[in-house]
C-alpha cells in the first residue's frame, strides 16, 4: 500500500550529509578538544584586547604631525600631475583678428 513510507520509513530521504533534514554528524573526541583550543585562543585574544597599550590621552592625537606630513606629500604629488589654468582669452584669441566694435 504505502511501499515508499514502508522502505523510508527510518531513513533520512534524498542525500542524507546535506539539506534541511540532514543527519546531524557525530561530535568526536578530536572535535571537542579543537573546539577548546578554539575557545581557549579567542579567551585570550580577549584578555590582551582588554589590556590597551596606551592610555587614551596618550592615544588621542598621537600621529597628527604624521599624518599632516602624508597629506601634504600626497597633496603635492597630485597638484605636481595637474595641468596648469588655461583660459578662454588663449583658446579664442585667434578670433581676435579684427576688432570693429573697438
Amino acid at each position: 500500500m504505502f511501499l515508499t513510507t514502508v522502505l523510508l520509513r527510518k531513513r533520512i530521504p534524498g542525500k542524507q550529509w546535506i539539506g534541511k533534514y540532514r543527519r546531524p554528524r557525530q561530535v568526536t573526541i578530536s572535535m571537542k578538544q579543537a573546539m577548546i583550543r578554539r575557545l581557549e585562543i579567542e579567551a585570550e585574544n580577549e584578555y590582551w584586547l582588554s589590556q590597551p597599550y596606551l592610555t587614551q590621552e596618550q592615544e588621542y592625537k598621537h600621529n597628527t604631525e604624521e599624518r599632516r606630513a602624508k597629506w601634504e606629500a600626497f597633496k603635492s604629488l597630485k597638484q605636481a600631475k595637474f595641468p596648469e589654468h588655461r583660459y578662454i582669452s588663449n583658446h579664442l584669441n585667434h578670433l581676435n583678428v579684427t576688432k570693429k566694435w573697438t
